[in-house]
């Protein structure tokens, strides 16, 4: 672990949403709750641990005038999820070993915002590609959420692929580490969403994508 660095708190260093998802009407108008972006003032900062992939921030926020508190948090790049439907109406599901959690996951292709100045549909489109051997001649933002708002600034990006294409065996990616020996599998989307509502699949961006699809396009 590395030592603590103090940092300056900037307003440029808060999370910030790379799209506009935020300002999207709300569906029902009204007074139907929506969330909203409150900047607090950050009145310290500290880097308390430098990792390979994400940090971890320690800031001192004040709620209001008379109320400071202290608050430990991941500070994460972001990451994409893709539901790749074909058409036959299955999703690609890859499994894949989480160690954190000690299971093999089925999960919607997925990846990190590492590459800097990518853009998040290219990222997708990355990752379909890297993870599960397919092209996608459509593609359309599904829904974005945060994974784990009390304690990282995560968000997650979905997209919906279709109209896909398999990669030919000479232009496949060469996976390694986790993805090396993942399976890939192509299942009716009626099924992934009845393992997801009997608690058979534990993906977060799995659960979220696949409902939001079936929500929208599977009924």
């Amino acid at each position: 672990m590395t030592p603590p660095e103090s940092t300056e708190p900037r307003d440029d260093d808060a999370p910030r949403s790379s799209d506009a998802s935020h300002d999207r009407a709300a569906p029902h108008g009204g007074d139907a709750p929506r969330d909203r972006d409150t900047h607090k003032r950050v009145i310290g900062r500290q880097r308390v641990y430098e990792g390979r992939i994400w940090d971890v921030m320690r800031e001192s926020v004040e709620l209001a005038p008379d109320q400071r508190v202290e608050r430990d948090y991941v500070a994460h790049p972001g990451a994409v999820a893709i539901v790749a439907v074909d058409a036959k109406d299955r999703v690609v599901l890859v499994q894949q070993y989480r160690h954190p959690v000690r299971r093999e996951l089925w999960e919607v292709p997925a990846g990190l915002l590492d590459v800097a100045g990518e853009d998040p549909l290219a990222a997708a489109q990355r990752e379909l590609y890297e993870e599960a051997d397919f092209y996608a001649d459509q593609w359309e933002h599904l829904i974005d959420y945060y994974t784990t708002p009390g304690g990282s600034n995560e968000k997650l990006q979905v997209f919906l692929a279709r109209g896909l294409r398999r990669v030919p065996a000479a232009e496949r990616y060469a996976r390694r580490d986790e993805e090396q020996h993942m399976e890939i599998r192509r299942v009716a989307i009626a099924e992934v969403e009845e393992m997801i509502l009997a608690g058979g699949l534990m993906n977060p961006s799995t659960i979220v994508g696949v409902l939001t699809y079936w929500q929208k396009y599977g009924r």
